[in-house]
């Protein structure tokens, strides 16, 4: 079984949704990322999402990109990331990683994978890495027993989404919606058929984000999603923090 499914088979067996919190690596400081996101695990969050921050972050709406910039101009790096998912995963909690394919490159894909497995990562989320072109990071995952996350939209055609979650193992992010991440006001009509879409060609968790913001919206998306992936919303209770 990968890594994270015990948990998925947890919240599964207790008939409810499982939720994924995420924040940015060194947000607002190092320290200060370790604290909130223990904190998550003692509010009752399920697995912890730590996201590499990057310059470029395609997929990530202004709250996300503003505490990612925080956490840069900090001095925050790989190694601090590292260190971070160490300190959570020492919580007991299955620690996540999202991240941008360029670090994971410069840092070196089989050296990362067996940094990340050190320090008790599950796996990654790797929203601009597509399979057809992660034959190194399959066979760092493969070598390391790490859990690989991608994603799949309501745009993707059923050849290209039969694909793509083949790939997969842990679970599979579906994108609620065509855009970034961030706070909606309504949830994303596509994603329960995006969600049904995918269980007819795979028996393989299924992780919701993008667009969830509030305690209802979690609770509608958690009703056809085995996860669900909350970030912008908790973010922003540290952004309104004096």
């Amino acid at each position: 079984m990968s890594r994270i499914g015990v948990a998925f088979e947890k919240a599964q067996a207790e008939g409810r949704a499982l939720l994924v919190g995420c924040m940015p690596a060194g947000f607002p400081t190092v320290e200060g990322s370790i604290a909130a996101m223990t904190a998550m695990v003692e509010a009752g969050v399920d697995v912890i999402e730590v996201e590499i921050p990057y310059s470029d972050p395609v997929m990530d709406g202004p709250v996300i990109q503003k505490a990612s910039d925080i956490a840069l101009a900090g001095g925050v790096r790989t190694a601090d990331t590292l260190r971070i998912i160490e300190a959570v995963a020492a919580t007991g909690a299955p620690v996540v990683t999202m991240t941008y394919w360029n670090p994971i490159e410069r840092y070196g894909v089989d050296a990362f994978a067996r940094d990340l497995d050190a320090a008790g990562g599950t796996g990654l989320i790797t929203p601009d890495l597509i399979p057809e072109e992660a034959d190194e990071w399959l066979a760092a995952s493969d070598a390391y027993g790490l859990d690989r996350t991608f994603l799949v939209a309501p745009s993707s055609t059923d050849a290209r989404l039969a694909m793509t979650v083949e790939h997969c193992r842990g679970f599979v992010y579906a994108t609620a919606i065509m855009g970034v991440t961030g706070a909606r006001a309504k949830t994303s009509d596509a994603a329960p058929i995006l969600v049904s879409r995918v269980r007819q060609v795979t028996g393989i968790p299924v992780g919701v984000g993008l667009g969830v913001g509030t305690g209802a919206q979690a609770g509608t998306v958690g009703g056809y999603a085995d996860g669900v992936i909350v970030g912008s919303a908790l973010i922003r209770s540290l952004l309104d923090t004096p």
